[in-house]
């Protein structure tokens, strides 16, 4: 029989031993430093390629990354861009997928021109920032950076327009460096239903199965953020590789179009791709939602009601908004989200991805770039472990880069998908 004392002592020895008194120590704080610091972030969506179309007419010989407090903005009139590289570095941001957007709006053969010059104008801004940026397009060619200390750079495109329903575009823009395609942004194409566009083709015609065939082949990303319920499901029967949500909510939590259902969510872990979950308060938070509705909704009651008297109107609205606050989302909200993906989906299905630059503000807590640290700390608060917060800051995103590589090596003996020029 152990003596009482003795049993005290193993007691405090197992307590003052150093692993002991290392996890007992660790602040939510100390776990989310730790987890960026072994695997920074890669993020999914930042959007300051349109940011340059938009502020400098991709004209960037004054632009200065090193500081856009006080650069043209887009969506907003009163403040500055969300992202420069001294606030990445303080974000813990390790690696990018920068987009390369476009308008919806354009007519096809406008938005291949415009695609060509947003690879263009980032490649050219990558090129002035040599010791901070890395351009890559590959995860080992990302590792590489990233142990460097340099922001590695791929690129992704948003919007299926800019290939201009043609698969020798698609191709050509994989040889320029791109790493993914959203398959459409805000509106239905000929070949793919948008989520927030009325729907077309149930989903994706002959056509759109051959782009994410042609994508598989190739060692494209499919990205499934703005696309319909029914294109997110025809995709994933599709997809021989993982996809990814490269900016998009659950839509459990914030019922928004642009958020991911449950019924994709069930499927993610089969197909192993990443929800890269995003800041935007609109798609996060839903009492924004409905409060957005109801403000949408009394502003046309009230133009309705003033006929001829725009003034009246606005001033209305004016007090109707003072009276009814809008709903502040916060950087809780945004964790809520990746709550539900990892109860749904699994901790192998997130990964984070902000939207900056294409939005009009963060969450409060993570108002720009900088805030990643407040999101994984309020994760570790929530009882994650330093080794989900490394899954879902770049682990996961990067085993779905080797995972198309290594199925488009699979496919290397097959020929580019032909069809006829148009």
């Amino acid at each position: 029989m152990t003596h009482p004392i003795a049993r005290i002592i193993c007691a405090l020895a197992l307590l003052l031993a150093p692993g002991a008194l290392a996890a007992q120590a660790r602040t939510p704080e100390q776990v989310a430093q730790a987890a960026l610091r072994a695997a920074p972030v890669f993020d999914g969506h930042n959007d300051v390629p349109h940011a340059l179309r938009e502020g400098y007419g991709n004209v960037i010989a004054d632009f200065d990354f090193n500081d856009t407090h006080k650069s043209p903005a887009v969506d907003r009139d009163d403040l500055g861009m969300h992202t420069d590289l001294p606030r990445l570095r303080k974000g813990r941001v390790g690696a990018q997928f920068w987009s390369v957007y476009v308008s919806a709006a354009l007519p096809e053969p406008q938005a291949v021109v415009a695609v060509l010059e947003q690879i263009d104008v980032m490649k050219r801004l990558m090129a002035r920032h040599p010791r901070e940026l890395a351009f890559v397009t590959t995860a080992d060619e990302a590792a590489a950076a990233m142990r460097q200390g340099r922001i590695a750079s791929m690129l992704g495109m948003e919007g299926g327009n800019s290939i201009g329903e043609s698969l020798a575009v698609l191709r050509q823009t994989y040889d320029l460096g791109v790493r993914y395609l959203t398959l459409t942004h805000n509106k239905t194409l000929s070949w793919v239903d948008a989520a927030s566009d009325a729907p077309q083709h149930d989903g994706l015609t002959e056509f759109g199965r051959q782009v994410v065939r042609e994508m598989n082949r190739m060692g494209m990303l499919v990205d499934l953020s703005h696309v319909s319920e029914a294109t997110m499901m025809d995709a994933l029967d599709e997809a021989k590789a993982p996809v990814i949500f490269s900016h998009s909510g659950a839509r459990a939590v914030a019922a928004h179009a642009r958020n991911v259902p449950d019924s994709v969510l069930t499927r993610l872990p089969a197909n192993g791709g990443v929800v890269m979950t995003v800041a935007y308060p609109l798609f996060i938070s839903e009492k924004l939602r409905q409060w957005n509705a109801a403000n949408a909704g009394e502003q046309a009651r009230l133009k309705s009601l003033n006929p001829g008297d725009p003034e009246a109107a606005a001033k209305l609205a004016e007090a109707w908004r003072a009276a009814n606050p809008a709903p502040v989302a916060t950087v809780a909200d945004w964790a809520d989200h990746i709550d539900h993906v990892r109860k749904i989906a699994g901790i192998d299905s997130i990964g984070v991805g902000g939207d900056y630059d294409g939005i009009p503000n963060g969450p409060v807590g993570a108002e720009d770039v900088t805030g990643y640290p407040a999101l994984f700390t309020e994760l570790a608060r929530r009882g994650y472990s330093q080794a989900d917060l490394e899954k879902i800051s770049s682990r996961n995103i990067m085993r779905v880069l080797r995972a198309a590589e290594a199925t488009a090596a699979s496919m290397k003996g097959m020929a580019p998908l032909e069809t006829p020029a148009r």
